[in-house]
């Protein structure tokens, strides 16, 4: 199964849309060179640990789809490296949207990907295995679903049940 997407900016979808789309109520900044995405969610639920999506997510196809990642909104350790951050991209995640922050952001600049995120550490996160997989989650006022479609740009991220164009 493909979970790519063709990514639209979210101005005009919303404008196309408005009925269709959940906005996502939080401030994210973009890390990866990527700044326009989409995809179908694979979600993935962890505080302040990444063994279990390293294992489970990061290192397996992605197919064009994205990861959403809720990390409970902490900032005391990052949910996502440089070096996780190329797995993904080797093994062709679209992106990542991140309810959490990243580490080494100089070099997440340079890699071909989408990232999300709340803001950055220089912290490494725990790695006992925590957390669930293809479970929903919630966070910024949006409820994400195993399979939904997201699409994220400079303005946000969007939300849809469907994939839509504008």
């Amino acid at each position: 199964m493909t979970y790519a997407l063709t990514p639209y900016p979210t101005t005009d979808l919303n404008d196309a849309h408005p009925e269709k789309v959940k906005q996502v109520m939080l401030d994210f900044k973009d890390f990866g060179a990527q700044r326009m995405f989409a995809g179908r969610i694979k979600t993935a639920v962890t505080m302040e640990d990444t063994k279990l999506v390293q294992e489970a997510l990061f290192k397996t196809p992605g197919d064009g789809g994205v990861i959403v990642l809720d990390g409970g909104g902490s900032f005391r350790s990052a949910m996502l490296g440089d070096l996780n951050a190329e797995l993904l991209r080797k093994n062709g995640w679209a992106g990542i949207v991140i309810n959490g922050v990243v580490r080494d952001s100089a070099r997440l600049a340079n890699i071909d990907i989408g990232i999300k995120a709340l803001g950055t550490t220089f912290v490494r996160s725990g790695k006992t295995g925590i957390g669930a997989l293809d479970v929903p989650v919630a966070f910024g006022n949006v409820y994400f679903e195993p399979g939904q479609c997201v699409y994220c740009d400079e303005d946000g991220v969007l939300v849809s049940q469907d994939p839509l164009t504008p």
